[in-house]
């Protein structure tokens, strides 16, 4: 099989895998960075018990390989009568996994605003929970976009792993096409240059968002 008739078959199935690889990573990133953000503020704030039970999450999430959490929820939750079909399944374990990581990020990103900021913002009465809303959080965000672009950069590649659970995303598809052409060096290559496109994009999104938080802050300095 020439590489243009290859490419004509194999391109349709890995351009859909890569659909369903785009639609894991931004879906859990974005549940991920809401469970991550209440996280990092549950250990800022110390609230007894929950502080304790957030920093257990953390240190299972991010001690344990995604893909034994994958087989956790997909395979092991069914014992307990908790059946989830795969696409949630799959989504459900990126997203438990990369809060974990999202929260530690967050949470250095509020760390590292200066301790002037809370004073301030304490001392016009807004209470700690709209100094964080309007005062630290959008600091600490600008603070943590390079380690939250990392992440998202990450988590497009840890997708791969929910092909064990037979979602068809980018990873899957490749094999796929390979068991129809049985050409697996130039099928693998071409994932592995998907995968490398899509983490160009996003580092240049990154670099944008972080020009744009750069100007805003020169402007309006805290």
């Amino acid at each position: 099989m020439s590489l243009t008739e290859l490419l004509r078959l194999a391109l349709p199935v890995l351009l859909k895998g890569t659909a369903y690889t785009l639609m894991f990573a931004l879906v859990a990133m974005v549940l991920g960075l809401a469970l991550g953000f209440v996280v990092a503020l549950l250990r800022i704030a110390r609230v007894p018990l929950a502080s304790q039970l957030a920093a257990f999450y953390v240190s299972a999430m991010r001690g344990t390989p995604l893909l034994v959490q994958i087989f956790v929820i997909y395979y092991g939750l069914p014992g307990v009568g908790i059946e989830l079909d795969p696409v949630p399944a799959g989504i459900l374990a990126l997203t438990l996994n990369v809060a974990a990581y999202l929260s530690e990020s967050l949470r250095g990103g509020i760390a590292g605003v200066d301790r002037g900021q809370w004073d301030a913002g304490l001392s016009l009465g807004l209470g700690w929970w709209r100094c964080m809303r309007f005062v630290i959080a959008p600091q600490a965000l600008r603070l943590s976009v390079p380690s939250l672009s990392n992440s998202l950069i990450s988590l497009i590649k840890d997708t791969s792993l929910v092909s064990v659970i037979t979602v068809t995303e980018l990873m899957l598809a490749t094999k796929d096409v390979i068991a129809q052409t049985f050409q697996p060096l130039p099928l693998y290559l071409m994932a592995a240059v998907i995968y490398w496109i899509l983490g160009f994009v996003f580092e240049r999104l990154q670099k944008h968002v972080e020009g744009r938080l750069a100007a805003a802050y020169s402007r309006n300095p805290a």
